[in-house]
């Protein structure tokens, strides 16, 4: 798999989905679904719920009160905190089927499902790590351009903000492609956290621009869903309901097979890249990585294998 480009890792996705559809449609139903639902209802309900707090950070007066902060805090929380959840029962579920399908193991929905509680915690190590990783470079890039700019007065203001933010999006989205792949590892792999964040990054090198053309090219289409229920649903006041509903739903049914085929496609670029560096995927040993989570869950599985 060491030569798969990005057409050919399109390609290897559609290969490896194609006989399998009805796992990834029950995973897409169970898990998917609520992962984009979530992901929409948010805009929509923040707007109609708290506009005050949208209106003030435009430059409107001040019209928030302490209560109003601490329920969009709680509705934050709780949005972010159901958006991780399905989130790690997404990634965990399609890596495991991805993985089970290249193993040649029998897969269905119930044993990915008895699986998922097996891997979350590890997800989660994973993913606090990462926001932590986030948080401390937006701080840092926050303070730099703070220092810059009271140093540095006069014309070349704006050109440095513009370098600034260059700078900026770029190492966001290097996170964010390490962080993709270091949940992949976390399932395939005996790490977590700041170890599977470090063998990322070491097999991301050499194959980081084609990782980088898959993740620009699979986040377009989710950034024109975005704007298009910003601009049909959310503010289109001037349209009847039911015109902003069918819109809602056609942004919904669009954005779920995105979500998908992103986790696919990351779990082939994991693949790739471990070809790619001559590490051998030795498949029986996927296969008994694979089958210690089943033993968690399913020993008259375990009897079964063993004659």
């Amino acid at each position: 798999m060491k030569s798969l480009g990005v057409f050919g890792i399109y390609r290897e996705g559609h290969k490896v989905m194609a006989p399998y559809r009805k796992i990834f449609n029950q995973i897409t139903l169970a898990f998917l679904l609520p992962l984009a639902f979530i992901y929409l209802a948010e805009m929509e309900i923040s707007d109609i719920l708290f506009p005050p707090q949208r209106y003030n950070i435009y430059g409107g007066r001040n019209t928030n009160t302490l209560k109003h902060w601490t329920v969009y805090a709680l509705f934050k929380l709780a949005y972010y905190t159901s958006f991780l959840i399905f989130s790690l029962l997404s990634t965990s579920s399609v890596v495991y089927s991805i993985a089970c399908i290249y193993a040649n193991r029998s897969i269905s929905l119930n044993k990915v499902i008895g699986v998922v509680p097996q891997v979350w915690k590890r997800l989660m190590v994973t993913f606090i790590v990462t926001y932590a990783f986030t948080f401390v470079y937006i701080v840092l890039v926050i303070v730099t351009m703070y220092i810059c700019l009271s140093i540095h007065s006069g014309t070349n203001t704006a050109l440095l903000i513009y370098v600034l933010l260059i700078i900026y999006i770029i190492g966001i989205v290097y996170l964010t492609i390490v962080w993709q792949l270091a949940s992949i590892v976390t399932v395939l792999e005996d790490s977590s956290g700041i170890k599977a964040m470090k063998k990322s990054s070491n097999l991301i090198k050499g194959k980081f621009w084609v990782a980088l053309a898959i993740f620009i090219e699979l986040n377009i289409p989710v950034g024109v869903i975005q704007f298009a229920f910003y601009t049909f649903v959310i503010y289109a006041h001037f349209w009847e309901m039911w015109k902003r509903l069918l819109v809602g739903i056609a942004c919904l049914v669009l954005l779920v097979p995105i979500f998908l085929y992103q986790l696919v496609l990351q779990t082939i670029i994991y693949f790739v890249c471990k070809s790619y560096h001559n590490e051998t995927i030795d498949k029986p040993a996927m296969s008994n990585h694979l089958g210690g989570y089943e033993r968690l869950y399913g020993p008259n599985e375990v009897q079964m294998e063993q004659v």
